[in-house]
């Protein structure tokens, strides 16, 4: 298979294009490696991809219509995994507007592009649990209207869904939204609060603690990566399906978890949560079981363990 990957140096991105190349599918990556966090450590995510004759890498940003264009018909994907985007729930409070630019037009290019190719058979975009805001349905399900996202980037994530149902309906684009439940493990981005957690407990520093009351539905990144596998390789028309471990756990014991496995304390702040963070995510995965086998594997304990040895190698390779 032909896969084409945005975003392909970030987080999940890089873990997807390995597990891709192992099987024996053909890459081409676009990473624009912004400023949001270091590029340094997006190019240290791929620094052993590059080395593969199975993957391709273009520097650019998904905002530039004539480039994406050009890649695509050129590349001629069967699958598009589309996760490049702008990140981050209090970020995007601060710079909706570059959340807009970015995360709606930028995907609205990739969708003409994968349209106008003809070669792509399935399209498969990162979308949010963020969407789901405080909604009263629990857990967590795809039929839920999710009209009230709690901040821009869930707003967009939303509207990318919706401008992809009319792609399907015009078009017969096959589209699928994976809706990401607080995804954890190896590589992860240092806004989100596993690294954040991890750093607070090797290096004494503060971090903000939004009290008992906050639950998420940890999901091992490998777990991600399997789904997304899945649904790249089957075309179902037009659906949007939870990737999630459908087992929230308590934020304080994830924290708990990452001290056992640190043999230390974090530094806790307490602090007032913000208005655009929820105190619940929660996953009903069935239908991404019915419709694409997915079974998440990997315990919180298990993935916390794996997520702070690569935290602490880490570490010991910049000491």
């Amino acid at each position: 298979m032909r896969v084409l990957v945005t975003g392909a140096a970030g987080f999940i991105g890089s873990h997807l294009c390995e597990r891709l190349i192992e099987r024996g599918d053909q890459v081409c990556g676009i990473d624009n490696f912004n400023s949001y966090y270091a590029p340094e450590q997006k190019r240290k995510n791929i620094f052993e991809l590059k080395n593969s004759e199975k993957f391709e890498l273009v520097h650019g940003d998904i905002r530039d219509r004539d480039l994406m264009l050009s890649v695509v018909e050129f590349f001629k994907p069967d699958a598009i995994a589309h996760l490049a985007g702008m990140a981050g729930v209090r970020n995007s409070v601060a710079n909706p507007e570059l959340y807009t630019a970015v995360n709606i037009n930028g995907s609205q290019n990739l969708l003409d592009a994968a349209r106008k190719t003809g070669t792509c058979r399935s399209f498969v975009f990162a979308s949010t649990s963020s969407i789901y805001g405080d909604t009263r349905t629990i857990p967590f399900v795809e039929s839920d209207a999710a009209i009230e996202p709690p901040q821009p980037y869930a707003a967009t994530k939303r509207a990318i869904e919706l401008l992809a149902y009319t792609y399907h309906k015009l078009y017969g684009l096959s589209f699928t939204a994976t809706r990401f439940f607080t995804v954890y493990g190896p590589r992860g981005r240092p806004d989100m609060m596993p690294m954040l957690l991890a750093n607070s407990i090797a290096h004494n520093q503060p971090i903000p603690y939004y009290g008992d009351k906050m639950s998420r539905d940890w999901t091992f990144v490998g777990d991600i990566v399997s789904g997304l596998v899945s649904a790249l390789e089957t075309p179902l028309g037009y659906e949007i399906l939870n990737l999630g471990r459908g087992a929230p756990v308590p934020l304080k014991d994830f924290i708990g978890t990452m001290e056992k496995a640190a043999g230390a304390k974090a530094n806790l702040r307490l602090e007032e949560k913000p208005a655009a963070d929820v105190f619940l995510t929660y996953a009903d995965c069935s239908k991404a079981q019915r419709l694409l086998g997915y079974s998440p594997e990997v315990s919180v304990d298990e993935g916390v363990k794996i997520f702070w040895k690569w935290f602490s190698d880490q570490n010991r390779q910049v000491k």
